[in-house]
């Protein structure tokens, strides 16, 4: 198995380096945030995702896995070197690529013999192109100053994009549907199938391409499943104008092979750290190619404005006024299973509910210390609850935000005897209205 350096610790660099030491691979972690490198050693996890902390915890004890901030250290000792920092959106919507260049450049002052650099970063297209030359240019200043020898280091640049669901990264990493390995020597595709030896054991497909077709089934992948999220959205809110129930409308095309089941569930709008981000950058590269994605421009415009359309369901539903009106909101994050709250619908969806003049009363199991710090500005209108029935106590309304196993099961009775008025709005759809209505509760969906 071939020694394995991460550089990145962040969401995808963890949980690609446990998972690849759980494979049998040896990785080295390597960060500069020494805190973080710091909680990692004494088994401290700082991202929340099912499953992660028992591989990290496993493979450490074996030997597999290991920390550091020292990056001449883990490359050196390292055949294969991931590159998995963050590559945030800029002010124009384009992927800022800073830490990528940074990372490139730091590989192309230290390596001294053969080394294949991975791009598991989501990255615009052109990408590896980039990193090749940032590595060359470092690679010549240390030949020009006599550090190094004319010829002396060859590389090889890798696209190797990740496919991982926040709250389901272990299972995605560990049982993938497809491993794309975007590639230029037949050398680098042989060290990366080595890699990825336990899954191509178990059959797993392998996709090999070029560099630039594997940087776009990325960003492709992502803004296909936003569009279609938004799409089924759209099919919602037509389903409520014309009396239709997009639950059933839902199940019917889902049936069809060619369209399928998944992501077919109307809600708040799409959020997180790839659907926003990814497909504004794949706008993006598309204008300056002057090869525009109206479809993918249509998405993001509709999403936006989807989240702002639930405010106005709660408005509208409780009579036009929200003044002084308290609302429980259960559910933060974006999605369950998750603390991630980039760009969730409840960030555009509460602060229009404040503008409104309601107080909120916010419940999530795990992403309330990260949206006390989202909502610093408005504390005063936003209290936050570890109980969703001390949250829902004395509220006028109820919100389900996210549908988190806990909320899909209350205590309706109990529900409805806490709240001040029975306005209940299921923005996930988790409740039949028979069952609302039959408890008495004033019943908002969505689609229906």
């Amino acid at each position: 198995m071939p020694s394995i350096a991460i550089i990145g610790t962040g969401y995808v660099g963890l949980v690609s380096g446990a998972c690849l030491a759980d494979f049998g691979n040896n990785v080295i972690c390597v960060d500069i945030d020494e805190k973080k490198i710091a909680r990692l050693e004494n088994g401290e996890i700082p991202i929340y995702e099912p499953g992660l902390e028992a591989i990290v915890s496993r493979n450490t004890a074996a030997g597999r896995l290991s920390f550091t901030n020292s990056l001449i250290y883990a490359v050196q000792r390292s055949a294969v070197i991931f590159i998995a920092v963050g590559t945030p959106s800029a002010d124009d919507g384009s992927a800022d690529l800073l830490y990528v260049e940074n990372a490139a450049r730091e590989i192309g002052k230290i390596i001294t013999g053969y080394k294949i650099v991975v791009d598991k970063s989501t990255v615009p297209i052109g990408t590896g192109k980039k990193v090749r030359q940032w590595i060359t240019e470092e690679l010549d200043m240390r030949i020009k100053t006599g550090v190094l020898a004319v010829d002396a280091v060859t590389f090889d640049v890798v696209s190797n994009p990740e496919f991982l669901r926040e709250g389901a990264a272990v299972q995605d990493f560990t049982h993938p549907d497809r491993i794309v390995i975007g590639a230029e020597t037949q050398q680098a595709r042989a060290a990366m199938k080595e890699v990825y030896r336990a899954l191509y054991l178990n059959e797993t497909p392998y996709i090999e391409t070029n560099i630039e077709s594997a940087e776009t089934i990325k960003y492709a992948a992502n803004a296909f499943l936003a569009v279609k999220v938004t799409f089924i959205n759209e099919i919602a809110n037509l389903c409520e104008k014309v009396g239709a129930n997009i639950q059933d409308v839902a199940k019917a095309i889902g049936r069809d092979g060619r369209i399928g089941t998944k992501f077919l569930h109307p809600g708040p709008g799409y959020g997180g750290s790839c659907f926003p981000k990814d497909t504004q950058a794949l706008v993006h590269i598309g204008r300056d190619c002057q090869s525009y994605l109206s479809i993918v421009e249509a998405a993001i415009t509709a999403n936006e404005t989807q989240k702002k359309k639930m405010s106005q369901k709660i408005e509208i539903g409780m009579g036009g006024n929200l003044g002084g009106k308290k609302i429980a909101i259960l559910g933060l994050a974006f999605k369950p299973n998750t603390d991630d709250m980039r760009e969730a619908p409840a960030l555009v969806i509460i602060q229009e509910l404040i503008k409104k003049g309601a107080a909120i009363r916010a419940c999530d199991p795990v992403a309330i210390q990260e949206a006390s710090l989202r909502f610093k500005p408005s504390k005063n209108a936003v209290t936050f609850f570890d109980d969703e029935y001390k949250a829902i106590e004395g509220a006028n309304a109820l919100v389900i935000m996210t549908e988190w196993n806990q909320y899909r099961n209350l205590d309706l009775k109990r529900v409805k005897q806490l709240l001040a008025e029975p306005y209940f709005f299921d923005l996930r759809n988790v409740y039949k209205r028979s069952d609302m209505e039959q408890n008495g509760f004033k019943y908002f969906a969505v689609g229906q």
